[in-house]
């Protein structure tokens, strides 16, 4: 784990680290060789450049966020913001559901929205893979 994010998970609530730490671990072993670090204050792997998954600390919990999310078909997963993202949300670290989560960070190496390009493309969002 970087120093970042490191940081970032030494400075939540143990209820919420606990959260955080799985989610690092098993985002991290599932996710090669895709670069994660700090953006936007908040822990995020990317493919190429391109965010793929991230998770923060909400007021009440902790989310975990695909910004191609809407695009997995999956029932657990619910919409989030004005584009293509989707999020799972925890307040307890036995919650999380590896089984799912693996599979919906399988589904997020190939199925991908290019939100690096979206400022260039004035908000608009185009299907990479």
């Amino acid at each position: 784990m970087n120093t970042d994010i490191q940081a970032y998970h030494n400075a939540l609530a143990e209820e919420d680290k606990a959260i955080a730490d799985l989610l690092f671990e098993v985002i991290n072993a599932n996710m090669g060789k895709a670069e994660n670090k700090i953006w936007h204050r908040i822990p995020v792997w990317f493919i190429d450049g391109n965010p793929i998954v991230g998770y923060q600390k909400l007021k009440n919990c902790m989310r975990l966020l695909f910004w191609s999310g809407q695009s997995f078909e999956e029932d657990s997963l619910a919409p989030e913001g004005k584009f293509k993202a989707a999020e799972a949300r925890y307040t307890d670290v036995d919650q999380i559901n590896v089984k799912d989560l693996k599979r919906w960070l399988k589904k997020s190496k190939t199925i991908q929205w290019d939100y690096k390009n979206i400022v260039k493309r004035k908000g608009r969002l185009e299907r990479l893979m």
